[in-house]
């Protein structure tokens, strides 16, 4: 149950890379249900289709855009149809992200790249896409980075560096597109259960052990986290650009030593 008043966003547009699955599609459906047209940028056509449908059936307004971040004319042609279809954009959001673990020492160049041209590079190419969109409608962007960006955590060195090049382009680009109306700010979740990156940075039975380790005692929700990005997109922020807003319990409070406990570091 969101804490919002209902139709918050009624008669705005978001535009959700990475929407087909985990937190993209949590903001999803917290946009749909607070009256927003919804529209999906991901790799994987049946999952966009899934969450879509899903949209659709409680009322909402959604359409679908099967690309690849890391191609920026896909990411274009997408923001230009949505925006066809749904009468502009008024959002963006940046969920898409690609991570695993791996020790830098054998953590190859080609693997390191990856994670960086869909995180970084994918989120620059959807906001420069969509830049004359968000200019015409005054509109925002909240990027989805993570604590890593921040935090130095074992087997992440890729997704760190990722990450934290995410935070230092929101700065950027809420410093330059600020005059012209444009909001630009970032959400860093910490450990949020049901998210591939959490199975895979403390799989099995390490969960019970971190839970105790997070000052607030357990993990996050999806539905928190969209919560958050949903409050940066309100007109409750309307005077908040360049930020980074943590959503983690107070774990980054203790750097990396629970993953290097986990790790029998």
């Amino acid at each position: 149950m969101s804490v919002f008043k209902d139709g918050l966003l009624k008669g705005r547009t978001a535009f959700i890379t990475g929407g087909g699955s985990g937190i993209g599609a949590g903001i999803a459906r917290r946009f749909a249900a607070q009256g927003a047209r919804v529209a999906l940028l991901g790799r994987t056509p049946e999952k966009l289709e899934a969450v879509a449908q899903e949209l659709r059936a409680a009322g909402a307004e959604a359409s679908c855009h099967p690309a690849d971040v890391r191609q920026y004319g896909a990411v274009d042609a997408a923001l230009c149809d949505a925006a066809k279809i749904h009468g502009g954009i008024d959002i963006l959001v940046n969920s898409a992200a690609g991570n695993f673990l791996a020790p830098a020492a054998s953590l190859s160049a080609n693997g390191f790249r990856a994670v960086v041209d869909i995180d970084l590079c994918g989120t620059f190419n959807a906001c420069r896409a969509a830049f004359a969109h968000l200019t015409a409608t005054r509109g925002c962007v909240v990027s989805i980075t993570a604590t890593q960006a921040t935090v130095p955590m074992p087997l992440q060195c890729h997704a760190g560096a990722a990450k934290a090049g995410i935070e230092k382009l929101t700065r950027d680009l809420a410093l330059e597109w600020g005059r012209l109306g444009v909001r630009v700010n970032s959400v860093a979740p910490g450990p949020i259960e049901g998210t591939e990156g959490m199975t895979r940075l403390a799989p099995g039975d390490t969960r019970s052990h971190l839970d105790r380790r997070v000052p607030l005692g357990r993990y996050g929700r999806i539905d928190e986290v969209a919560d958050a990005v949903l409050y940066l997109v309100s007109p409750a922020a309307a005077y908040i650009t360049g930020a980074s807003l943590t959503i983690d319990g107070g774990a980054a409070l203790l750097g990396a030593g629970p993953f290097l406990d986990l790790m029998g570091e």
